[in-house]
């Protein structure tokens, strides 16, 4: 086609359109409004658009009034308004518009230019879902999965969000796989979650690539790939789909099934980083702590442990009262080795715990406490904690913190010694030669108590 006679018809209609306009056809201003919108055979002028899509929806056209609503909501072509989005989106809503209704609900669920509310935003998806919205149903499926404004409902969720996959939603696909791959209301089915998932990142969805890719990793509903895992990861990493910019690190510092490449692993968890990622902030920190990917940089290594710890990461919480209690790249500081030693102990990591009760054994930052030692060590003994089960069986030895017990010393030696602590093995021996045999009998009898006890 010559796209001369394009670009004249297209001047050709906003001509028509423009005369009907001019002469107060509402349909007419509308469509002069979406050209000068979109730019379409003239010029794009927001402000012109506004004009007449505003004029065609003081005459009641419901669809002009939606576009009205969106425009005020974006700010183009006038001064962004909430409230007077949410006006021109409710009077288009009360005409029956279906993407009206749906744009009502948005303002609800999000509390923009109204009081957030969950039981309308899903009133109003619900009738724009009854006219076959398919966004709408999907939205509607997500408040049933999420239990937003009515009760907790797997059942309809999985109902609405089918109704809107079949009809090619992307977010409805998603989520559909989703309800497969945790099993809500359905029979778990990798199989069947990787089905939808593929549809939805067929149309470009990140997550949804992102979790095409994660299947194929992990050998989820298809046979394990490290390369095709890759190749989906990058899609969704590349869409700044930050969970996959990790998954995205985390193979190429592994090597797993791909060529390790610790310089681009470095650049992935960067990106995940920079925009929060725990974990990625986490392993960042790592790299520059090894020199893995990066030159070695302990100050920087700090900074991104601290930001991972100031999220809950109790593994870097640990990894700061190291760097703290050892001085590494900060000047040596016990009293905040402990803080974050205790921090992570409390959220159950067995080495903070160990290292915590080393704290309190020597007084290290905290005043020193053989009972405050005995009870963070018998914390990370219970967990498994090779280090903590020998210290723990040394206090039992000496007496410290609890009545001395040889029996016990021997058990808690016995454990970290076959757990694999070289310490402990040697000094297991020179506890059973001052132990009667009925003596370690018992400490055997109690050692094979706790691994039952503990499934080891």
């Amino acid at each position: 086609m010559d796209n001369r006679h394009t670009v004249a018809d297209r001047y050709r209609s906003y001509l028509w359109f423009r005369a009907a306009a001019e002469q107060g056809n509402p349909y007419a201003q509308f469509n002069l409004g979406l050209i000068y919108k979109n730019g379409n055979g003239v010029e794009r002028d927001d402000r012109l658009a506004y004009h007449w899509i505003r004029l065609a929806a003081l005459q009641g056209l419901a669809f002009a009034q939606n576009h009205l609503g969106a425009l005020y909501y974006n700010g183009r072509g006038t001064p962004q308004s909430d409230s007077d989005a949410v006006f021109w989106f409710r009077r288009a809503a009360a005409q029956g518009d279906a993407s009206a209704q749906q744009n009502l609900g948005q303002m609800y669920k999000k509390g923009r230019g109204v009081p957030q509310s969950d039981e309308l935003a899903l009133a109003w998806f619900y009738r724009a879902s009854e006219q076959g919205v398919a966004s709408a149903q999907s939205l509607l499926g997500e408040a049933y999965a999420l239990g937003h404004g009515a009760k907790k409902n797997d059942a309809l969720a999985l109902a609405w969000f089918r109704k809107a996959a079949l009809q090619g939603d992307a977010a409805a696909q998603l989520n559909l796989g989703l309800v497969y791959k945790r099993g809500q209301g359905v029979p778990q089915s990798d199989v069947q979650a990787l089905a939808w998932f593929r549809q939805a990142a067929a149309q470009g969805d990140a997550a949804a690539q992102r979790q095409v890719g994660v299947a194929y990793a992990e050998g989820r509903g298809v046979a394990p790939d490290q390369l095709r895992a890759y190749a989906w990861l990058l899609r969704a990493a590349e869409q700044d789909d930050v969970d996959a910019q990790f998954n995205l690190g985390i193979l190429l510092s592994t090597g797993q099934g791909v060529a390790q490449n610790e310089a681009s692993a470095f650049h992935w968890y960067s990106r995940a980083a920079e925009r929060g990622h725990m974990l990625a902030q986490y392993n960042l920190g790592g790299m520059y702590a090894n020199g893995r990917g990066v030159p070695r940089d302990l100050r920087l290594a700090l900074t991104w442990y601290r930001l991972a710890a100031e999220q809950g990461a109790a593994n870097a919480q640990f990894n700061l009262g190291v760097i703290y209690a050892n001085g590494h790249g900060v000047v040596r500081n016990d009293d905040r080795a402990v803080h974050w030693y205790r921090i992570a102990a409390e959220q159950g990591d067995a080495s903070a715990q160990n290292n915590l009760g080393v704290m309190y054994a020597n007084g290290q930052g905290v005043a020193q406490d053989d009972v405050a030692a005995v009870l963070w060590y018998r914390k990370a003994a219970e967990q498994g904690h090779a280090l903590g089960q020998y210290n723990l069986g040394g206090m039992y030895n000496s007496g410290r913190g609890v009545p001395r017990d040889p029996v016990r010393s021997y058990m808690w030696i016995s454990l970290a010694a076959d757990a694999g602590d070289v310490t402990a093995s040697s000094n297991r021996s020179l506890i059973a030669d001052k132990m009667t045999p009925a003596e370690i009998g018992t400490a055997h009898s109690l050692t094979r108590q706790w691994r039952q006890a503990h499934g080891v």
